[in-house]
């Protein structure tokens, strides 16, 4: 299956000699595996790492442990540290990172299945997102619609399109 914006995605990362990195946690490396699917990808890929668990995001990523007791995993606080803590890491050019709730169990009236943040770090530039899909999608296309988001989170952030409101900028 031919996926534009992964394409899109890929082909500036080559134009540019940029390298990107992953850090999932609802994805579980399904983001990693799509950009791996692309031709040539080991010119752009730097690392990815699957942090599914809060220890795997404090001790990778370096996530403040204060950050996920106090606003959890799938929060704009946790992502905006992932992106953070990855693009320390790795020494990536762009830094995308998923957290979410893929379901179908989990989630709470806060945060439902279907919630996911999505964090990309470029240049300085950082942007985060939420998005709310349908929590009653199987899990397998809740999990590729977030790597599609994720797809698309990166982007928005190395596009020269105006700042975002959810847009920190450094």
């Amino acid at each position: 299956m031919f996926d534009k914006n992964l394409y899109r995605l890929a082909n500036f990362l080559k134009d540019n000699q940029l390298t990107i990195a992953t850090a999932e946690s609802c994805t579980g490396g399904l983001l990693s595996s799509r950009l791996t699917d692309v031709p040539g990808s080991s010119d752009f890929v730097k690392l990815n790492f699957v942090t599914y668990a809060y220890e795997a995001k404090e001790e990778v990523l370096k996530v403040p442990k204060e950050t996920l007791l106090k606003y959890s995993a799938v929060s704009y606080e946790c992502a905006k540290a992932m992106a953070e803590g990855l693009q320390k890491q790795t020494n990536c050019d762009i830094a995308l990172c998923t957290t979410g709730i893929a379901g179908p169990t989990g989630g709470s009236k806060e945060k439902p299945v279907g919630t996911i943040y999505i964090s990309a770090l470029y240049k300085r530039k950082l942007l985060v997102k939420k998005y709310q899909l349908p929590p009653k999608l199987p899990r397998k296309l809740m999990k590729f619609m977030f790597t599609q988001k994720a797809i698309d989170t990166a982007l928005e952030v190395i596009s020269q399109q105006s700042p975002q409101e959810s847009q920190d900028t450094y």
